[in-house]
């Protein structure tokens, strides 16, 4: 998610793009680039661009693909995608809730289904969930899609107790610096809202470029609240890839701050980085932060003497979903990282291989990203995302499974598809 671009680079881009289509050969490499060759896109700051206008790039390709392709589960833009399950207090009835990033004008959006393989209903009612960003965004009143709101992004909804809920989102700062993002947070005593924001954004760091991509997190262990967020260095950068693709890259770090458990909003001791892009790997950055809690089991383990069963003791991993490369870019994908405690050390997979990613595993998707991710049972847990579609980014859904490799003790993740 990066900022709207101006409508001069627009044009360029347009440009740029029919030039590469018919004035010569393509800038693009004929053969799949390995790690250390990606491809320099073109040199225009980051920005939301129609969906007919991207870079066709591939990743390397890094295993055999099994024929297991996704369908979105809602035929409409749905980006950055987030989850909750809420029971109605008067009825007991449970209901899935997804939230996404504005689009159909409207400032926030929400879908609901009786499981998260759906089928999802689109909400599409009167009112808005979120009426107004707050008077610290470039919104200042309700109903403001198209001054304003339509620059919210990432949503996430948590419950704090019975008629409290409280929602995160990125809003676009209004005045003088209307080119960055901060963290918001606004209150309901429903669900779907409305809420009501807050007088000022809860994080909010300019020096470093702002912050986007909110995700609440709630320790099962300790009973703590954390918010993550990413600090969008980018938005400082020097043009290229997502507006970072030209040297001196700036880092876009994924911030852990505690949070008030009753509020989710009082900031509790100093916000810790807890990883940050590698230009190999990542890029022009990381973003889209989403932390879960898994407790594993011995059937978790790559161990063949392992029994396949649930005796024995349970271990707690921390898994950290985020998203790397340019979103405008087909090498965007949805990576991970471990620990055993919420603060880190959290490594990387070890063979350095995503977790969903362009062409993988033959879930037939474009330029993944943008996951939230829950616990189920037994060190397996599931997944909503966005992945490219022919109405723009829609909603995926899949599974993941922790596995522990029983000589060494490496932790690694993989997707497993709708089973």
């Amino acid at each position: 998610m990066q900022f709207p671009l101006m409508p001069s680079q627009m044009l360029n881009l347009l440009l740029a793009q029919w030039q590469c289509s018919n004035l010569g050969p393509s800038p693009y490499p004929t053969t799949t680039p390995t790690t250390s060759e990606w491809i320099k896109p073109l040199a225009v700051a980051g920005g939301r661009l129609p969906f007919n206008i991207r870079q066709q790039q591939q990743p390397q390709t890094q295993s055999t693909p099994t024929p297991t392709a996704l369908a979105p589960l809602l035929d409409r833009d749905f980006p950055d995608p987030s989850i909750i399950y809420d029971v109605d207090a008067q009825t007991g009835i449970g209901t899935y809730y997804a939230f996404a990033t504005a689009s159909s004008g409207r400032n926030i959006q929400a879908a609901s289904a009786a499981s998260p393989s759906g089928p999802w209903t689109y909400i599409d009612g009167d009112g808005e969930i979120l009426p107004s960003p707050g008077n610290w965004t470039l919104s200042s009143s309700p109903g403001s899609f198209s001054s304003g709101g339509g620059n919210t992004w990432a949503p996430d909804v948590h419950f704090l107790r019975p008629n409290h809920y409280i929602m995160y989102y990125s809003g676009q700062l209004a005045g003088n610096n209307s080119a960055y993002h901060c963290i918001g947070a606004a209150t309901s005593n429903s669900v779907l809202g409305p809420y009501t924001a807050m007088d000022e954004p809860i994080a909010c760091p300019l020096s470093r470029g702002g912050a986007i991509d909110p995700s609440g997190f709630v320790d099962e262990e300790t009973g703590r609240r954390y918010l993550l967020y990413k600090i969008d260095g980018n938005s400082l950068g020097n043009g290229g890839e997502c507006n970072n693709g030209v040297a001196p890259y700036r880092p876009t770090p994924i911030i852990l701050q505690q949070v008030n458990q009753d509020d989710g909003v009082s900031l509790i001791g100093d916000p810790v980085e807890i990883l940050d892009r590698l230009q190999e790997e990542d890029g022009p950055l990381v973003e889209a932060p989403s932390l879960v809690r898994v407790l594993t089991s011995p059937s978790n383990s790559d161990d063949e003497d392992d029994d396949d069963d649930d005796d024995g003791e349970r271990k707690a991993i921390y898994v950290l979903f985020y998203s790397s490369h340019c979103w405008m870019t087909d090498l965007y994908r949805v990576n991970y990282a471990t620990a055993e405690n919420v603060t880190g050390p959290y490594r990387r997979a070890g063979d350095g291989r995503p977790l969903i990613w362009t062409g993988s595993g033959g879930f037939n998707l474009t330029a993944p990203g943008g996951a939230t991710g829950w616990s189920t049972d037994h060190g397996r847990g599931r997944l909503v995302f966005h992945a490219d579609c022919e109405m723009g980014r829609c909603l995926f859904e899949m599974g993941f499974e922790v596995r522990i490799d029983g000589g060494s003790g490496n932790v690694s993740v993989v997707a497993t598809g709708t089973n």
